[in-house]
């Protein structure tokens, strides 16, 4: 396997990427994937329980307990690009050694659904803009919790998940101080792992220079996760 690591996916990669009506470039055909891989092994996409066996993983998109009020997904798989499997592995271990576990709300997302929730709130500061697609769409960002491993409760956050109110943001600071550490507890340990926070939203980070390094996708969460089997087979 040819190894590019560091190399820019635009740079590398370009080929492989199909334009969408809005002018979006996407991959979208599970061959060329198959060579992105080939070729960066760092693309390849991961399932998180391979890294983190205490993952609470609720899916509120496959229930009707979301913004939206509709079922998002089918059948969902924890994803992310290896790099940012391994980082966010290393989050999980250091949370681990304080006691805590991580609550995955969501990781990877297909562009499909991100189009979707464009319709229900097309406010770029809570969804992201399908022309230029959301670092799920590249499987590089997470949105995540705490939980404490001994009880299996969450920690007390801001608010609850995808709750679009000022008191989701990072600034804000008219909360218990309880729960200010622990959303600052999170922010420092996944930054310090290479993940950036999103100002609005306290549950959501992406892995660095991800817009750079992976390019958003289509594919359904069965069709990733049989890739993967197949090419560590």
């Amino acid at each position: 396997m040819l190894l590019l690591a560091g190399s820019s996916f635009t740079q590398v990669q370009q080929q492989y990427l199909q334009a969408n009506e809005r002018g979006t470039l996407l991959l979208s055909d599970i061959e060329k994937y198959y060579l992105t891989v080939n070729e960066d092994s760092n693309q390849l996409m991961v399932p998180l329980t391979k890294y983190i066996p205490e993952l609470q993983t609720p899916w509120p998109y496959a229930s009707t307990n979301n913004f939206t009020q509709k079922i998002l997904y089918q059948q969902p798989v924890a994803l992310l690009r290896l790099p940012a499997a391994k980082a966010l592995h290393a989050v999980a271990d250091s949370l681990a050694t304080l006691g805590y576990g991580i609550i995955l709300f969501d990781a990877y997302r297909p562009y499909a659904v991100t189009e979707l929730m464009w319709q229900y709130v097309p406010d770029e500061r809570y969804t992201a803009n399908p022309a230029k697609g959301s670092g799920h769409n590249r499987g590089a960002t997470v949105d995540i919790s705490l939980y404490n491993l001994a009880t299996k409760q969450p920690l007390a956050m801001p608010t609850p998940f995808d709750d679009f109110r000022p008191m989701a943001h990072h600034d804000y600071m008219e909360l218990p101080a309880t729960v200010i550490a622990n959303r600052a507890l999170l922010r420092n340990i996944m930054e310090y792992f290479g993940f950036v926070a999103f100002e609005t939203e306290w549950w959501h980070y992406s892995f660095k220079n991800h817009t750079q390094r992976f390019p958003l996708m289509n594919f359904s969460f069965q069709v990733l996760h049989r890739a993967y089997q197949k090419i560590t087979r």
